[in-house]
């Protein structure tokens, strides 16, 4: 059948941001190509690769090139807020995106987020735990944890963790 009058084709989703009905500014977003769904690496689970990421120097460049653009439009830049997963890979990129910015704007501001999301329960018998059913799974989102959390309040004015679960998700 033919579409009715005034319909659009859906547009072809390929990233989490095309989900948002906002359109978000295209020098806001950076794609890191190699962790992408099709991407040659898999997924980004540990803070080491997160942070290996940024000794890139391309990226780097690409990153400050970026944030360069967005500062120059404040008339009066009082700080930043960063908002960083614990749990996995990006841990590493948040320690190292809020170094940069430590160190190229000491005087502003730095309030990060760190956020982890609610495990899956698991259904046991009658009884549901919240943790991961594989072992190194619950130690790789441990050791981003603990580690996310030294390097993110060490280069933040104020570390703040969020999650839904009392234990941020930590077993």
């Amino acid at each position: 059948g033919a579409a009715p009058a005034g319909a659009q084709d859906a547009p072809s989703v390929q990233l989490w941001s095309d989900y948002l009905n906002v359109h978000l500014h295209p020098k806001s977003l950076y794609v890191i190509r190699q962790y992408l769904h099709d991407g040659d690496c898999g997924c980004l689970e540990a803070f080491g690769q997160g942070e290996s990421l940024l000794q890139d120097p391309a990226c780097v460049e690409e990153l400050e090139d970026r944030l360069h653009f967005f500062v120059e439009e404040c008339d009066y830049l009082q700080g930043f807020q960063v908002l960083c997963d614990l749990h996995n890979g990006f841990s590493g990129v948040g320690a190292k995106v809020t170094e940069l910015l430590h160190d190229e704007y000491s005087r502003k501001g730095i309030l990060t987020w760190g956020l982890t999301p609610v495990p899956s329960p698991v259904a046991v018998g009658f009884f549901y735990y919240l943790f991961p059913k594989d072992p190194q799974n619950s130690f790789y989102r441990l050791m981003n944890t603990a580690l996310g959390i030294a390097h993110l309040s060490r280069h933040s004015s104020l570390f703040c963790p969020l999650s839904l679960s009392g234990s941020l998700g930590i077993k």
